[in-house]
This record gives structure tokens, sequence and C-alpha cells, in this order.
């Protein structure tokens, strides 16, 4: 595994590696519970947005015992109302990044993840995690609003009462309650962890890189339907070799 790019100060470290076609990026503040600074949110919205060309799925990931206690609050606590406002469109724009970038991506969840950092897993499109994943969204202590981008990436997944709930209560969701609601998609042990993250990005490595950007376009965003005559079922390579390895009993080169 080739280390890319790496940031690092007296606040933590954030790291990008990229091990073939696919790329990782590490939460690496353990003395912090991988609480993101607002430095570290511009530097994952840097990143994800100047991904290596031969790039093909992103992975997330936290280092020690926690996937990222969200921001951190100490460094909060320094802001006045409006600087904090800006922190959060900054962090908004590091979700957005990751979402609007045409391959898939992952969230690898070995503990907590609190607050913004459950909206990070959110903004993955798949997530994978341990016994140990736990979420929670405790903005009520806080007096944090949640604006409508943070809030709609929970109902899309948990739905309306159920994102209210979690706020409300300020509760959380174990592994298993998480996997039940749709949060978690796999659920494995810590120690196999980054195995079973690897093997699910070779199932991914496997399908046509045209049909999964489409999907992941349509999903997020939805627009009105198109006319027959505009619409387009497949890519016209991807479609042809595809086809052509299954009538042959062979894995397809795409």
């Amino acid at each position: 595994m080739k280390v890319v790019v790496e940031r690092f100060n007296d606040m933590g470290t954030l790291r990008f590696q990229l091990a073939g076609p696919v790329g990782i990026i590490t939460i690496s503040r353990p003395h912090q519970r991988n609480a993101l600074t607002k430095d570290m949110w511009h530097t994952i919205s840097e990143w994800t947005n100047k991904l290596p060309k031969k790039t093909r799925v992103l992975v997330i990931r936290g280092a020690g015992q926690d996937f990222t206690a969200g921001s951190d609050i100490k460094e909060f606590a320094k802001l006045s109302p409006q600087e904090a406002n800006e922190a959060f469109e900054t962090m908004e724009t590091a979700m957005k990044s990751i979402e609007s970038i045409p391959i898939p991506t992952m969230a690898s969840i070995n503990g907590p993840a609190f607050g913004a950092g459950f909206i990070l897993a959110m903004a993955c499109d798949i997530r994978i995690g341990t016994e140990k994943a736990k979420f929670g969204m405790p903005v009520g202590k806080l007096g944090i609003t949640l604006e409508e981008p943070f809030l709609s990436r929970m109902i899309r997944t948990l739905g309306t009462s159920r994102t209210m709930d979690l706020v409300y209560t300020a509760r959380s969701y174990d592994a298993d309650r998480a996997l039940e609601v749709g949060i978690l998609n796999y659920v494995t042990n810590s120690e196999n962890l980054g195995s079973e993250t690897l093997k699910l990005c070779r199932k991914i490595l496997m399908q046509s890189r045209a049909s999964l950007r489409a999907v992941k376009e349509n999903v997020l965003n939805p627009v009105p339907k198109p006319t027959a005559k505009q619409r387009s079922w497949v890519d016209a390579a991807d479609f042809m070799e595809g086809v052509q390895a299954f009538s042959e009993k062979r894995a397809a080169r795409f």
C-alpha cells in the first residue's frame, strides 16, 4: 500500500493511501477520539476533489478504537456563533464532496461515530462496521440546530420518526440496531474489519464503472423521469463486454 499524501500537526493526522484502485482516507487523532478540526474537514474536501484518476473506490476509516467523534467541540468553544456556522458549512462542503465523486464510497467503522461523524458515515454509499460501532446525534446537549443537509442524510435512511427520536432523546444505536434500521449494511468483528472492507471493495471493482456511476448519480440526484427517447439504459462498451462475458462464462473485463 502506497502512502500518497499525509497531513499532520499537533492536533492529529489525516492520511490518504492508495491500494491499487482503492483510495483510503484514515482519520488518526486517538487522543481526541478522532474528532475532526475545521482544517481536517477542509482537507477531506480537498482530497476527495483531487483523487488520483485510477481510484475506483474510496474508503474512509478511523484509526484506533473510534471512527470519529465528529467535530472537535473544544475547538468550537473558541468560536463565535458566526464562526461556528462557518465551521458547519466547512463540514457540509466535505460531506457534499464525498457524495459528489462519481465512484462508490464506503465508511469502515471500527467504533463510535457521533454527531458530524455519524453524518460523515451517512454521506458514504455503503457502511460496514464492527460490533463496537455506535451511532448518535446528541446535538440537543450542545444547542446545535441541525440544518436540512445533515438531517436529509439521516431521513434518507432512518425515516422521519426515527430521525426525530434519535435527536430528541440523544440516545445511541449499537451495531445490531444500526444494522436493523439500515445505518450499517454489514457487521463483522473487529479483527476482520480491514479484510472484510477490502473484500467488499474487490466485489465493487468487478462491476462496470459506468453502471455504478449512473446508479449513484440517479439515486442521490433523482430528477423528473425522461421520455423513452431520452433514456439510456446501458453503457455501450460495458454492455457489450458484460453480455459477451456472461455468454462465455468468464469474468467481465471492465
